[in-house]
């Protein structure tokens, strides 16, 4: 009985009980209803506690304060500041990209993937490729980004099953040619293996489950400045092979930043393929 009281003791702890942070409250006359990044910061000027983004700043954080979710990353801030964008697409490349640059404590998302990888269809058989082999930015006939090649293996399972294609086709399993695999005598592969489905049905199958996760190749032959507005606000964001250079106000400074892109990023073709492939911006190929 004294053992359990114990244990239920430890579980509590009263420092996690929220209380309305006070000391932030200097920090909030100053910021704008507008678009950007804030930063929560702690004693330490090297590691942030948290980075966040939002098309209001002010609202934004004001939300923070009154989550009691969040109070032991409140506890430990001492300052908050921010960075103004000209719009959303802005905020969300800056915050992507403070977050890899300075791995904030609280942040989950966004942190740099070391093993992405992509399903890749090698003369009509898919095949798990790396970011570090292929240059997937000009790679054409790749399907999905995945932090892993046991996610993007899950993948191909999981359409095979759904699909009912066959595991041999997919190139998961191993299989004499023209015998039928064991999940077609189950009912969970249309036959593919052994003569019941035709090798051209299976592979418009699979291309059309694919399909839905295909990754554009950049379509510029090299740097683009993306133009955003908002009010009186304008930047020009420069992207090359879906890399983020950074943003800026005049086209001189943009092609400044035209530098070699750093390999293919996964948030900054999630974040710009949207915008770039619509036709709603202003592109300006940078030379």
């Amino acid at each position: 009985m004294y053992k359990r009281l114990s244990a239920a003791r430890k579980e509590f702890d009263p420092t996690e009980a929220y209380q309305y942070p006070e000391h932030l409250r200097q920090y909030l006359d100053g910021l704008p209803a507008a678009p950007g990044v804030y930063v929560f910061h702690s004693d330490s000027d090297v590691m942030p506690l948290y980075i966040g983004k939002s098309v209001n700043i002010r609202s934004r954080v004001m939300s923070h304060l009154r989550t009691a979710g969040e109070a032991r990353m409140l506890r430990q801030s001492r300052r908050i500041s921010y960075h103004l964008t000209a719009g959303e697409i802005g905020a969300l490349l800056l915050e992507a990209q403070m977050i890899k640059a300075l791995q904030p404590l609280h942040n989950k998302r966004l942190r740099r993937s070391r093993q992405l990888c992509s399903i890749h269809l090698a003369g009509g058989v898919p095949v798990i490729v790396s970011a570090k082999e292929i240059d997937f930015a000009r790679t054409p006939d790749l399907y999905g980004l995945f932090s892993s090649r046991r996610s993007a293996q899950q993948t191909l399972l999981d359409i095979g099953d759904g699909e009912l294609l066959c595991y041999s086709l997919l190139g998961l399993e191993r299989l004499s040619h023209g015998r039928a695999c064991f999940r077609f005598h189950l009912g969970r592969c249309a036959g593919a293996c052994c003569g019941k489905e035709s090798p051209e049905e299976h592979q418009l199958r699979l291309l059309d489950a694919l399909q839905r996760m295909r990754i554009v190749s950049w379509p510029y032959p090299g740097a683009i400045g993306l133009v955003e507005h908002s009010g009186d606000r304008r930047q020009i964001h420069v992207v090359n092979n879906w890399f983020y250079l950074g943003s800026a106000a005049s086209l001189a400074e943009a092609a400044g930043l035209n530098t070699v892109a750093q390999g293919f990023d996964r948030d900054g073709y999630n974040i710009l393929s949207g915008p770039i492939l619509s036709g709603l911006h202003e592109i300006i190929e940078l030379r």
